[in-house]
């Protein structure tokens, strides 16, 4: 009994609080069905990390010495050794993209460039608020709106911020039927979302799919190096997808793979969300540039359209600007769902989806410039 009362009495108030913030997040995963598969690990792995003298950190044990906790260790190898489990998930996330849709209309790339705008946004305004050179452009990659990309940016750079901005990247994911209608809205008219789109595919022949991902990571290697490992992951994986011959593999990348990585990717994560660490004003602050981030990605989006617009005869729906960001699917569907609403019948889907793949190639690119940027001032 006595164990258990010394155990209840060395709780911190900060570790009360972060049991609250595992719960909430275990909430989300399963009430709200926020990106469950990580949201969930996550939560648990909080709760886990703060206990008492918790067995899965790092422990020093009377009469017994250093003892490694499983947590700990999996974080030390799996992340701050070698970014090894975010890298892995870009391979289960390039086998889900189908890229024909981007392939057949090719201006669609500039879309996903317009919308990370946010991301220098928000490194400006971390920069502004007292955060040093890698902490803000760790939290300005939040607004690439793509988790693994903003794990690795933050774990390479040297972050003090990893969890928080974990928690941040995912949290505003899983928002985004909420945070982009409300962005899109505050720069466009009805008349605007009301635009109709013909859609004229071209033909997207098997050797062009082959040699995308290929083409694509010669190019980007080119540009930002830095990017390399996040780029050639995920066109290996969307290579596995298109060429015919690994059915079985590319399957088992975007099912098997990818779920299991990210389950393990949440709970390794959480080691970084120890009260200590994480509970200080300097996380608020990150979930509110976050969300600052993921607005003016969206604004950035659709400005860019209504400025492409100006020069066109067939006027653009400004809306597939927004989908320009990384999260796919979900951003492609709240645009149609937008479309749908303000003028049933109007389908704009195919022209968003376009969008919304060449956003996962722009985050990464961003994430590697970002990182080759910083690293030479440090």
């Amino acid at each position: 009994m006595d164990f258990l009362i010394d155990g209840i009495m060395s709780v911190t108030w900060q570790q009360l609080l972060m049991y609250a913030v595992g719960v909430l997040l275990i909430w989300l995963a399963i009430k709200k069905e926020m990106e469950p598969s990580l949201l969930l690990p996550m939560g648990f792995g909080a709760i886990l990390v703060n206990l008492p003298a918790s067995g899965v950190i790092d422990q020093t044990m009377s009469g017994v010495g250093e003892v490694s906790g499983i947590i700990e260790w999996m974080f030390n190898v799996g992340i701050e050794a070698s970014e090894a489990l975010p890298i892995l998930l870009f391979i289960g996330i390039g086998a889900m993209i189908d890229f024909g849709p981007l392939l057949s209309q090719p201006v669609m790339f500039l879309f996903g460039a317009a919308a990370q705008f946010g991301i220098f946004i928000a490194i400006v305004v971390a920069a502004l608020l007292g955060f040093d050179l890698k902490d803000a452009a760790s939290i300005g990659i939040i607004g690439a709106a793509d988790g693994p990309t903003s794990i690795l940016v933050s774990q390479v750079l040297g972050s003090n911020y990893v969890g928080a901005i974990a928690v941040a990247a995912y949290s505003y994911m899983a928002l985004v039927p909420i945070v982009q209608p409300f962005a899109i809205r505050l720069v466009t008219t009805k008349k605007e979302r009301c635009i109709r789109m013909a859609y004229k595919a071209d033909t997207v022949t098997k050797p062009m799919r082959i040699a995308f991902p290929i083409i694509v990571t010669l190019i980007v290697g080119m540009i930002a190096p830095m990017s390399v490992s996040l780029v050639g992951f995920l066109m290996f994986g969307n290579l596995l997808r298109e060429c015919g011959v690994l059915g079985n593999l590319s399957d088992t990348a975007q099912n098997a793979l990818a779920n299991l990585i990210t389950l393990v990717l949440g709970i390794t994560i959480s080691f970084s969300m120890r009260a200590e660490a994480f509970v200080q004003l300097d996380t608020l602050l990150i979930m509110v540039i976050g969300l600052v981030a993921f607005v003016f990605d969206t604004i950035g989006g659709v400005l860019f359209a209504k400025l492409m617009n100006l020069f066109r005869k067939e006027k653009l729906n400004p809306m597939i600007g927004a989908a320009g960001i990384s999260a796919f699917p979900m951003s492609s569907r709240v645009v149609q769902k937008m479309a749908q609403e303000e003028s049933p019948g109007n389908i704009i889907i195919m022209h968003a989806a376009g969008a919304n793949v060449s956003g996962q190639i722009a985050s990464v690119v961003a994430g590697g410039l970002v990182m080759s940027i910083v690293a030479s001032y440090l």
